[in-house]
């Protein structure tokens, strides 16, 4: 089986910050490459009043307390902070790393975050447009900051819709992640192989990531054949480990 690289997502919900706080902690003591949280304003699982933290102000925290891993948003909703300010923060995030931040981009799903926040939901449409012309005010502000991000700041679309989401991968992004079934996830590759070939930009320049549940670790050569490259564990409160420990020792890390 082929090498991969192994990363670990920390969904910060039904927890407390003490419990993430540790858990990236030791997620990069044991050497994963790529740490990542999502960005949403409510649990997706559980008690739908549950405990619930903000994504941002935890990677701040995150740049503090690792020292080794890679780390970034999976992914961040384009319309919840003014573009400019967005590439901003992940300047100033980058810099507080030491130049380990990816930053995540998408056009958010989830509408109670978007309403209760007081955003517009609209049309999938509308959020992929507003997707497009974020990514592309990201892009210009990034290039003006002084200083400039201190890394590469990869810059990573989620998402996996065929028409509009896997094109704005194959023109703007580093890195592409969904989550899907290895048979799945690999047709949507070839798709955006196909893109790459319509905008002429070369495939092996895109890292393909994927989110694997915990139970399914033992797996990981599906995802690994299907064409991932990264492959993330998820996990949710009480972050137990052993899943990531184990896809490390597959992986040969």
């Amino acid at each position: 089986m082929a090498r991969f690289n192994v990363g670990v997502h920390l969904r910060p919900q039904q927890t407390t910050m003490r419990a993430l706080r540790d858990a990236w902690k030791e997620a990069d003591r044991l050497g994963v490459d790529v740490i990542t949280t999502w960005d949403h304003f409510f649990p997706r699982q559980g008690d739908p009043e549950g405990p619930h933290f903000e994504c941002w102000s935890m990677l701040a925290a995150m740049a503090c307390d690792t020292s080794r891993a890679r780390f970034g948003s999976l992914a961040t909703c384009v319309h919840y902070r003014n573009p400019n300010l967005l590439a901003d923060m992940a300047r100033t995030v980058d810099h507080i790393s030491g130049g380990r931040l990816n930053l995540g981009l998408g056009a958010g799903n989830t509408e109670r975050d978007f309403i209760e926040y007081g955003y517009e939901y609209g049309t999938a449409g509308y959020r992929l447009k507003k997707l497009e012309e974020g990514l592309l005010t990201i892009k210009r502000r990034l290039a003006r900051l002084n200083p400039p991000p201190l890394g590469p700041l990869p810059i990573l679309i989620g998402g996996s819709g065929e028409k509009v989401t896997l094109r704005l991968v194959a023109q703007h992004a580093n890195m592409w992640n969904t989550p899907a079934a290895p048979d799945e996830y690999a047709r949507k590759n070839r798709v955006l192989d196909e893109w790459c070939a319509r905008v002429d930009r070369n495939p092996a320049e895109i890292e393909r990531t994927v989110n694997v549940p915990a139970n399914a670790v033992d797996k990981a050569n599906e995802w690994v054949e299907a064409g991932a490259q990264l492959l993330l564990v998820q996990l949710d409160q009480p972050f137990d480990m052993k899943p990531v420990e184990r896809i490390l020792q597959i992986a040969g890390k």
